[in-house]
């Protein structure tokens, strides 16, 4: 598999998806282990309409004065469609955790899981923000 192939069809006509490795959950999510020496290579959903959301990494602290979206940008994306400069956003994004030092678990299981539900929501275009 190629890590980048050059879009199909314009980004004004694509959907987009966000996955990022910032640690970002819903509130009512179950936190990511960060205590785990291995790392935590498990990932959430996020609703492409969830407007609540946290994090859990070890150098990023949610606080009043952080700006999530410098991780992840869906606020960001929601104007771009807005603005026709993007066609529509994916129904569901995806967040995992950085910092996994033992990856096999992500590799085998978590990563090929989350690339089939990009393929089943017809994506055409995934923005990877690292953390």
């Amino acid at each position: 598999m190629q890590p980048f192939v050059r879009p199909e069809k314009p980004l004004k006509e694509s959907r987009l998806a966000l996955v990022t490795t910032g640690g970002v959950h819903l509130p009512e999510q179950p936190r990511f282990d960060i205590d785990d020496p291995a790392g935590d290579c498990s990932y959430r959903e996020i609703p492409a309409s969830a407007d609540d959301l946290t994090w859990t990494h070890a150098y990023y602290r949610p606080d009043e004065g952080s700006d999530l979206d410098a991780v992840f940008p869906l606020q960001t994306l929601r104007g771009l469609v807005e603005d026709g400069l993007v066609g529509c956003l994916s129904p569901r994004h995806f967040s995992f955790m950085g910092a996994i030092h033992h990856p096999a678990p992500l590799v085998d299981s978590t990563a090929p899981e989350v690339a089939s539900k990009l393929v089943e929501d017809q994506v055409d275009i995934v923005l990877l923000t690292p953390s």
